[in-house]
């Protein structure tokens, strides 16, 4: 059952928060990039994200489970975005010289594609049910 195009999605949100976090720099102050592995708070939150999409691929017989990880990962992304909202709303321009990374954007790209998976996980749900009512 990991052939489903849940498996894609989640695939495409591990590769985003986990692979992506350590290329793509979240912001430059005074031009030094600054990483998720530069701070730990960042980084955890970035792993964890790509661990639960990691978890929730290898719980396909338990549809509803992995639904309810799916929810659980796009709050961690969203908690993720309002820190990053909160740390440059706090950086004064005339300070620092800085300027944001493509790094910020990484938490929006996999809750679309945590969203895409969780509309596809219930839409399975949807069909088994549904296949469950001809028996």
């Amino acid at each position: 059952m990991l052939q489903r195009v849940q498996t894609i999605y989640l695939l495409i949100c591990i590769a985003i928060s986990t692979g992506l976090s350590f290329l793509c720099y979240l912001w430059t102050i005074n031009d030094l990039p600054f990483y998720a592995k530069d701070e730990t708070l960042y980084l955890v939150l970035f792993l964890s994200s790509g661990g639960l999409a990691l978890t929730s691929i290898f719980l396909f017989k338990n549809r509803m489970l992995q639904f309810v990880l799916g929810r659980l990962n796009i709050i961690l992304n969203f908690t993720l975005l309002v820190l990053f909202v909160i740390r440059l709303l706090n950086t004064s321009g005339e300070t620092k010289v800085s300027e944001n990374g493509v790094g910020v954007l990484l938490p929006i790209f996999s809750i679309v594609f945590l969203v895409l998976a969780n509309k596809a996980i219930k839409k399975d749900e949807a069909l088994v049910k549904s296949v469950d009512r001809l028996r």
